[in-house]
């Protein structure tokens, strides 16, 4: 389970889900912390404003701020806020206050600790309209920032106030534990929803490829008739299709592999059983072995070899261009050659043999000399085979921009034009005149086909106007471009 991509993708989903709730809480925490800081910030200000109200209450009761220097308590009721003992029985202040030094010595060390929660009160100073120290020590004015404090218009002092962090009320204090403990019970109960949804999420995630690989299996077991049921149009609904997609042409190869290995069987089987039929006559003494039994049996082995051979030259061809040696060649050479080794049995056989070239001359090709001869030479003898007696075969051969196109045609009988497409698969024959009685196997155009293709090339076979085959070969100048592309 743990090497499942069920399992891999519900951990996945599990700590995209931890990683979120992380960065919410850091943010949640950055966010109540800041706000606090703010609210601290403006409780604060707020204290200093009524603090600077005070004092300047004080200041506009006396006419200077000499009365709030004379008397400490004035000065301690006005940054506190409280109110001042009148009694002449009041406790005295240390001798420090006496002479304006403010804050404390016993609260300097913890002053000068910025770092540490220090009351207000403690870190205020008050200067004059002059910039002499009221309340304060001249050593720390350089890191305090000064607030103006202004009567009917004019500065008749400063408040400076020392960098500090204000001390935490009890109230802030349990709002912030409060809320951490929320915010961690929170992230905690959206873990465990997170866990919830991830884990059936996961599985409706997986069930398509668990239903591809039940599809791959099935396929690998010899079953091509499994079929993928894909749904939508995400990445595994594609992969879906291309299963189904190799999976039909599996089919077809096995039935294409069957459908071949039957013919290859029954093309095998007629010669063989004529072969043991007569040989048997002949051990039997039911025919004599005389000369023409000699030369029938030698027709028939004759028969056999050449489907032997135009299978293993079906084969070798099947190999493509990794069994082909590619060279500059002319192709009209290789024709004109071919066609004189033929034209005695075309002659012999009542037929006319032409070949045209346009334009006249040479021309070269990147190809395979002895390949081109055999798809030529089964070209020629398949027209030779099928074309009745007085007919001909025209050949024309056209030089053209990228290559070189040749052009069969011959005269009656004829193909269908529906079955021309079909000429070219293995073992396939027309079923009325130009059939398996008067001809071969049915491997020559096959064979033609894969010579043609090994050569970046197209052929294609259509009615004649002539009444009978019209072969269409297309050759490019160079196929090691083509396969390039």
């Amino acid at each position: 389970m743990t090497h499942s991509i069920r399992a891999k993708l519900f951990l996945t989903l599990l700590l995209a889900c931890v990683l979120v709730l992380i960065g919410t809480q850091a943010f949640m925490h950055w966010s109540l912390e800041r706000g606090l800081v703010e609210l601290v910030d403006a409780r604060e200000q707020a204290r200093l404003e009524q603090i600077a109200t005070r004092l300047i209450e004080s200041y506009q009761e006396r006419g200077s701020w000499q009365v709030l220097r004379d008397d400490p308590w004035r000065w301690i009721s006005a940054i506190s806020g409280r109110s001042t003992p009148h009694s002449p029985h009041r406790r005295p202040l240390r001798g420090e206050l006496e002479s304006g030094q403010w804050p404390p010595p016993h609260a300097l060390e913890r002053v000068r600790h910025h770092d540490r929660p220090t009351p207000l009160e403690l870190r205020l100073m008050l200067l004059d309209g002059n910039g002499d120290i009221v309340y304060g020590r001249p050593e720390l004015l350089e890191t305090a920032r000064r607030m103006p404090l202004r009567l009917n218009g004019t500065t008749i002092g400063h408040l400076a106030v020392l960098p500090g962090r204000p001390v935490a009320e009890l109230a802030e204090l349990r709002f912030r534990a409060r809320q951490g403990d929320r915010l961690w019970l929170i992230a905690l109960a959206m873990l465990a929803l997170s866990a919830a949804l991830a884990y059936p999420l996961s599985r409706r995630l997986v069930r398509p490829v668990r239903a591809l690989q039940e599809t791959a299996r099935r396929l690998a077991a010899g079953d091509f008739s499994a079929r993928a049921q894909p749904r939508g149009s995400d990445e595994i609904a594609r992969l879906g299709r291309d299963i189904n997609a190799l999976a039909a042409a599996l089919e077809r190869n096995e039935q294409a592999r069957r459908q071949w290995v039957a013919d290859i069987s029954h093309e095998l089987r007629t010669p063989i059983a004529l072969l043991r039929a007569q040989l048997e006559a002949i051990q039997d003494g039911v025919r004599p072995f005389d000369t023409d039994t000699l030369d029938q049996l030698h027709a028939d082995a004759l028969r056999l070899g050449r489907l032997v051979d135009d299978l293993y030259e079906l084969t070798t061809t099947d190999l493509g261009a990794l069994g082909y040696r590619f060279e500059e060649t002319d192709p009209i050479d290789l024709l004109r050659t071919d066609c004189d080794a033929f034209r005695a049995r075309y002659q012999s056989a009542g037929l006319d043999l032409g070949l045209v070239v346009s334009p006249p001359g040479q021309i070269t090709l990147v190809a395979d000399a002895q390949r081109l001869s055999q798809l030529f030479r089964n070209l020629l003898a398949n027209s030779l085979q099928y074309t009745d007696r007085g007919g001909r075969l025209e050949i024309r051969a056209t030089r053209t921009p990228t290559g070189l196109t040749i052009d069969l045609q011959d005269t009656a009988p004829g193909v269908p034009e529906a079955q021309c497409s079909r000429l070219f698969e293995r073992l396939y024959r027309v079923d009325d005149s130009r059939n398996r009685h008067t001809g071969g196997a049915g491997l020559g155009l096959a064979i033609a086909d894969n010579v043609v293709h090994a050569h970046g090339g197209t052929i294609s076979a259509r009615p004649s106007p002539l009444g009978g085959l019209w072969i269409h070969i297309e050759l490019p100048s160079d196929p090691r471009q083509q396969h390039d592309r």
